[in-house]
């Protein structure tokens, strides 16, 4: 159907050329004259510093094309799975996705990762096998090694022509026709060579086979030797593709801009519309106007942009809108976007995605209408637990005040982010999915809002506690005119089952400590635990009131709190004090064939393996349980991603405190000061 405003995900592994292939989507559209290259930093769709820099897609980038009449707006997501939060707000409101890949069975595991978000929100999806021109051995051997990536079948909609060992051309099995390919130009339709046809036809046969399995009058057609007709066979294409019930595979070079107009054309008569979006979001196509926020963006001091997708209706500037939140704004500007420059319009059609100016009470991923009623919301997003900390420290104090604002920008940006504050440690956090995700927040930091921070490894949250028991007597005697101050304590410590925390108890008898300071005495006990005789706030110990004396002028809350950290002081040394570290409950999540790898890693971080399993629905996959200090968990992720081609994760969570001994327990304490006396 011609006329048609299409929006299409471009998703697959990291590096495996999504940005290259919306370049030269663009430029096969006439919507660039030619395709930027990662070298030259001139890619649309790597238009961020933080991109360039690091030479990867680290934010969605949105442009929009015509080809043949039809609109396709193209969302290109970040491949890494550091920043696959991201991708999975723009999936939603998709009408289909293109998964770029390689054929190379090491990026099976995170095409796996990709296809089962794409399964998971319902999006049609073709795949693209990229760099095919020169990839080694049969593209169908390929298909198989890339199977057990996806749920329903891969279909093979080409096969290459070959010269050499290179890739110069394909031949369409839907159309029957051979291409040779031309740099950067749509390739040319050329007389299918005579020494093809059994391959071809060979080929053909296997997928009309598996379009069959859906189409009972197809398979009768095969089995009788009926040739189809060739509307009959797309017809099964389109149907077979918007069902979810296969996968439409397509291959070609980005690079070089092969395979890219046959992958527009699939994508003209074969991916769903509009229609089909809205019906699976469950959105009527009668109402106010109503768009998804797929993304939130601030540029510096230039505002912020909630990137949205119309899905019904039209927004204009000057609208009032209500989002799912129950939050109302005005739109104050609508922008057409190529991903980082843009253009004003006046407004925004179903079907298209802007830039809309200043709705700064509406989030990513919350739904928004035209009006005063709060729509429902059409997207759950979960946040991802976080799997890296660093503390952040900033560089120039007179940024302080700056600091909290900037950060609550970046935050909005990037939801998989976390702030923490951990004032016992004396710490700020910043938690997300990996170092790489944590370096391009802090570079936001610096080239958005001009504030410099420093990273420094998290601290852990050691503890102390004692193994013995011990009693001691303390007096705080001090006369300085007039009234003096005076309080004798004397105070039993013993320690608890871990877990426990504090108990305080009053075994005074006779009226040694009159009852107006017992609590007093408690106080003293409590704040003095706050740092212990390591240096570490003590745990798990119950301090008992045995004895003591007041006077009847002198005696005070005050002086019995400091009689009470005499005793403290005097008390915990002879028990026995002992350092407590934080253990984790890990689980780790790795393919099969990296599980060694990583419990090699758990095991060399003074790790325990509790055991390891099948990871429940992920077939190839396995589940590895293990108790980890907290102290050895930085850096993890980074080694488990290396260790499993960048796909390997965790959850992680506090179990127990366990006694630390030995040189580990030495080097802590070097480096903590040790509490003076009193």
């Amino acid at each position: 159907m011609a006329g048609q405003t299409r929006c299409i995900a471009i998703v697959g592994p990291f590096q495996s050329g999504k940005t290259a292939l919306l370049e030269a989507i663009l430029h096969r559209t006439g919507a660039i004259d030619r395709p930027g290259r990662a070298a030259s930093g001139n890619r649309v769709g790597d238009t961020s510093a933080e991109a360039r820099a690091h030479g990867m897609s680290v934010e969605p980038a949105v442009a929009s094309v015509s080809f043949l009449g039809d609109t396709f707006t193209f969302i290109d997501c970040p491949g890494s799975v550091e920043f696959a939060h991201d991708m999975r707000a723009v999936l939603p409101v998709c009408d289909a996705a293109i998964v770029v890949c390689e054929a190379d069975e090491r990026k099976r595991p995170a095409l796996e990762l990709v296809l089962r978000d794409l399964e998971a929100a319902g999006i049609p999806r073709l795949l693209f096998i990229n760099k095919a021109d020169a990839a080694p051995g049969s593209l169908r051997e390929a298909l198989a090694l890339l199977q057990p990536a996806s749920s329903v079948p891969l279909l093979l909609r080409q096969i290459p022509l070959w010269q050499g060992e290179t890739a110069v051309g394909f031949i369409d099995l839907a159309l029957e026709r051979a291409f040779i390919y031309r740099e950067q130009a749509p390739s040319e339709v050329i007389a299918l060579p005579e020494g093809e046809w059994p391959r071809e036809k060979a080929e053909r046969f296997t997928m009309l086979e598996r379009l069959a399995d859906h189409d009972d009058a197809l398979m009768e057609d095969l089995i009788s030797e009926v040739e189809p007709a060739r509307d009959r066979v797309f017809a099964d294409l389109t149907r077979e593709l918007r069902e979810g019930q296969v996968v439409s595979v397509l291959f070609g070079a980005a690079e070089h801009g092969n395979g890219v107009t046959r992958l527009l054309k699939a994508l003209r008569h074969e991916a769903p519309g509009l229609a089909e979006t809205r019906a699976r979001l469950g959105v009527d196509a009668e109402g106010s106007g109503l768009a998804q926020v797929v993304k939130t963006l601030h540029a510096g001091f230039g505002g912020k942009l909630s990137v949205a997708r119309v899905l019904r209706g039209v927004l204009r500037e000057g609208d009032g809108v209500t989002g799912s939140s129950g939050n109302s704004a005005r739109i104050a500007g609508l922008t057409a976007l190529t991903g980082a420059s843009g253009t004003r319009v006046p407004e925004a059609r179903e079907g298209e995605v802007a830039g809309l100016a200043k709705l700064d009470p509406i989030a990513t991923a919350e739904t928004l209408q035209v009006g005063s009623e709060a729509p429902p919301a059409l997207v759950t997003l979960a946040r991802p637990e976080p799997v890296h900390a660093v503390s952040l420290r900033i560089r120039d104090r007179k940024d302080d005040v700056r600091l909290a604002g900037a950060l609550a920008k970046v935050l909005e940006e990037d939801p998989a982010l976390a702030l923490e504050q951990h004032a016992d440690l004396g710490e700020m956090r910043l938690a997300g999915q990996g170092e790489m995700h944590l370096r391009v927040a802090v570079e936001r930091l610096t080239s958005r809002f001009g504030i410099g921070v420093d990273l420094d490894r998290a601290k852990v949250g050691y503890r102390e506690t004692i193994r013995g028991s011990a009693t001691a007597r303390g007096r705080h005697k001090k006369q300085t005119g007039g009234h003096g101050q005076f309080a004798d304590v004397a105070i039993a410590v013993r320690p608890l089952p871990r877990g426990e925390g504090f108990l305080f108890e009053d075994e005074v008898v006779g009226g040694a400590v009159p009852r107006q300071f017992i609590g007093s005495v408690e106080a003293g006990a409590r704040a003095y635990l706050a740092r212990g005789p390591l240096g570490f706030p003590v745990v798990d110990i119950a301090v008992t009131l045995k004895d003591g004396a007041a006077h009847a002028v002198d005696s005070s809350d005050a002086a019995f709190q400091a009689a009470t950290r005499i005793v403290m002081d005097e008390a915990l040394p002879k028990a026995g004090p002992v350092l407590l570290e934080p253990i984790l409950a890990v689980t780790l999540a790795v393919p099969s064939t990296a599980t060694a790898r990583a419990t090699g890693l758990v095991t060399a971080r003074r790790g325990q393996i509790l055991g390891f399993d099948a990871r429940p629905g992920w077939p190839g996959w396995d589940q590895v349980e293990a108790l980890i200090p907290e102290a050895e968990m930085n850096g993890l992720i980074v080694e488990l991603r290396s260790a499993t081609a960048g796909v390997g994760s965790y959850t992680a969570r506090f179990d127990h405190m366990a006694e630390l001994t030995g040189r580990p327990a030495d080097a802590v304490l070097a480096a903590q000061p040790v509490r003076k006396a009193g």
